[in-house]
């Protein structure tokens, strides 16, 4: 099977238990079509007041080490309090449920830039060294792992989900060499702090 090929079905597979896991929540759930900029998955929940969210499936494999690729138009913010990520770890087999992390665009963005940006400035590596530009960003799993099976967070408003982020790549974000971007909403707090 080809690469990208490959991909497609992972990412497929991902969409799929999204679905499947949103609507044993209750959520009525539905793919997207291709091209739906920041969505994969569209949800209604029937209970008052009928929210609604738009989901960014990012699925991966089973492995030692699970690094999510962001893909190239993640950088920029929420457009709405209805923006999540979903980070699909598929299990080893078809027998082993997939781990989901159930992540607010906003604080995604601020994960996957503070863990890129720390990885591409450590002290100690030659400037240069490492010049992965951020569009092709990986994030592992520990910068996701407290919104673990977090589906309970899709019931509040996006904006005020607790950020669950690792107290180590919060306090990054004040590091003069991580350079937390603009566009960002939280660049001006960030800013405030330093």
């Amino acid at each position: 099977m080809a690469p990208s090929s490959d991909t497609k079905v992972v990412g497929s597979a991902g969409e799929h238990f999204v679905c499947s896991t949103l609507a044993q929540l209750r959520w009525s759930a539905a793919l997207t079509r291709e091209g739906v900029a920041h969505a994969d998955v569209l949800a209604v929940h029937p209970d008052p007041p009928r929210r609604m969210v738009e989901v960014q499936v990012k699925t991966i494999r089973a492995n030692p080490r699970p690094k999510w690729p962001m893909g190239g138009r993640w950088t920029s913010a929420s457009e709405s309090c209805r923006e999540w990520y979903v980070f699909v770890l598929l299990g080893a087999d078809v027998t082993e449920r997939p781990r989901c992390f159930i992540v607010p665009r906003d604080h995604a963005t601020a994960g996957a830039w503070i863990a890129h940006e720390n990885w591409r400035t450590q002290p100690g590596i030659a400037p240069g060294k490492r010049n992965t530009p951020v569009e092709r960003v990986r994030v592992g799993i520990d910068v996701w792992e407290s919104y673990a099976e977090r589906w309970d967070l899709l019931q509040r408003s996006a904006y005020e989900a607790p950020v669950l982020l690792p107290p180590e790549v919060l306090d990054l974000m004040n590091e003069p060499r991580i350079g937390f971007p603009d566009w960002h909403p939280w660049s001006s707090t960030v800013r405030g702090r330093a």
